[in-house]
């Protein structure tokens, strides 16, 4: 039997239809054998020399040589800064080519979500309105580099999406993310949630998220940007253990420089195990396989 919801965050529309006997090992993927290094990768340990100068870096060394921990550079390929204003940086999270949100270590992992934090809030600081921070891990999910790496776009505008998130809390009066955790499927719970929304509009999404939480991403603490860290570290993992290690993208929302009501920022993590096809791209409603009680019980499992 399908069944037609609404995202309670973003509004968009999902509607879920489990194939008969459907299985997530029917959505495992596989890939290439992972390497610790490759020499023409730009990211890759003593490279450094192949990007564009660096910003700022995590560990000792002299900008633009080997031995740091978390690297910040331009983006070679900006899709803002030329014609639309904006900055676009990328975020190396390791000198490590083979190891992503889920192989990293935990401190490494903190690391690099610390780096996404400061530089939004840099930027933010510095005269642009709101900060996108986000990683595309492999080709399905839109990486054109393989070695693990985040990005981040501070924008002289608020996008069409925030503002429709903006206007869904204030109309609301309550916390949505605290309610669509309630109401979730739980994976985790505690000082982060972890849980698949009553409306997952793909396989296997997840939200994580603190209990409490202000409204911005970059105004965060330590505390509270290493637990979210360690839980992505934690979720990413089981990712691989249950799907095959597939391409996902993992997606900060948060509330612009600044923000006209309440909000409260969280973490979208996104397995890309299927594509929107033509009912999606012609209705704008999404379908989804894979009823969220079943990933959560699957990712509890691993």
């Amino acid at each position: 039997m399908q069944t037609l919801l609404e995202d309670a965050l973003s509004g968009d529309c999902v509607i879920l239809a489990p194939a008969r006997a459907l299985r997530p090992e029917s959505f495992r993927v596989g890939g290439p054998p992972r390497v610790a290094s490759v020499p023409t990768c730009p990211f890759c340990d003593g490279n450094e020399l192949e990007t564009p100068p660096e910003v700022t870096r995590l560990g000792p060394g002299a900008p633009d040589t080997p031995g740091w921990r978390v690297r910040v550079v331009p983006n070679k390929y900006p899709i803002v800064g030329d014609g639309v204003p904006g900055v676009h940086e990328v975020i190396v999270f390791s000198p490590a080519h083979d190891a992503d949100v889920g192989m990293l270590s935990p401190d490494a992992c903190i690391d690099a979500l610390r780096a996404m934090r400061d530089r939004a809030h840099f930027h933010l600081g510095h005269g642009h309105v709101y900060a996108q921070a986000f990683v595309n891990h492999g080709k399905a999910a839109g990486a054109s580099i393989e070695h693990p790496h985040g990005q981040l776009l501070a924008l002289d505008f608020v996008p069409p999406r925030i503002r429709t998130l903006a206007a869904r809390f204030a109309a609301a009066e309550r916390d949505l993310v605290v309610d669509d955790a309630r109401h979730g499927e739980i994976v985790s719970a505690g000082d982060v949630n972890v849980w698949c929304p009553r409306a997952s509009l793909t396989p296997f999404a997840v939200r994580v998220a603190l209990s409490v939480a202000g409204p911005r991403f970059d105004e965060s603490s330590d505390d509270e940007t290493d637990a979210v860290a360690i839980a992505l570290h934690d979720l990413v993992g089981r990712y691989h253990r249950l799907l095959g290690e597939p391409a996902y993208n993992l997606i900060v929302s948060s509330a612009p420089r600044d923000p006209a009501g309440p909000f409260h920022w969280w973490v979208d993590a996104v397995p890309r195990l299927t594509v929107r096809a033509g009912f999606e791209l012609g209705t704008g409603i999404w379908v989804n396989t894979v009823r969220p009680t079943d990933a959560a019980s699957a990712l509890r499992g691993v």
